[in-house]
């Protein structure tokens, strides 16, 4: 199959959809949409999230130190894209999205009650890159909806309908395509864990 060489860009698709909440000084909240964010590390459990320094977030993040990332579900697909084209500098985006600011367990900044997974996190350095700064950050905890736990307290990701983001479109996350190992597992284990 034929190909065509391209100049360097960021083609790695689909990545992650989140809304990253972060506050003032005086604890007024925003979201951020960010597309650019992931794992980096399990032991501590870190991430990183890449921010243009022109986003109002960009100072709110760098000076509090501290940032709350929300998971998005298809039904908070419409505010997380709302949150990604509006400023904060002009607008209230959780008045104007109808989300609720949490308190957070170990941060000083909001969590969105709506989404069903939120990750505090604490930056523990800033890599100027370019376009765009990177956060790398420790999760300091973890909040789970229990709608998402089966009856033995495991977590079922797949229920939450979570969402990504390729190449300018969101995405649902329809069906799973096996389990990591699953090209290895003897048949007895593939049967188990395709119920």
């Amino acid at each position: 199959m034929a190909k065509q060489q391209w100049k360097p860009s960021t083609l790695l698709n689909p990545v992650p959809v989140v809304m990253v909440t972060c506050a003032d000084e005086n604890g007024k909240p925003n979201i951020i949409t960010l597309a650019w964010a992931g794992t980096i590390n399990s032991d501590p459990p870190m991430v990183s999230i890449s921010v243009r320094k022109e986003r109002y977030s960009y100072n709110l993040i760098k000076d509090k130190g501290q940032f709350v990332i929300n998971l998005v579900t298809r039904k908070l697909v419409r505010a997380t894209d709302y949150c990604g084209v509006k400023s904060g500098r002009d607008i209230d985006k959780f008045e104007e999205t109808k989300l609720t600011a949490e308190k957070a367990s170990k941060v000083d900044v909001p969590l969105i009650k709506e989404s069903p997974v939120n990750l505090e996190c604490v930056v523990k350095d800033r890599i100027e890159l370019g376009t765009h700064d990177m956060f790398i950050a420790e999760i300091v905890a973890v909040d789970v909806e229990d709608s998402l736990l089966d009856e033995k307290g495991k977590l079922c990701l797949e229920k939450a309908d979570l969402v990504c983001y390729s190449h300018g479109e969101y995405w649902s996350l329809e069906k799973s395509l096996g389990f990591f190992g699953y090209s290895v597992a003897k048949r007895k284990n593939l049967k188990r864990n395709q119920k």
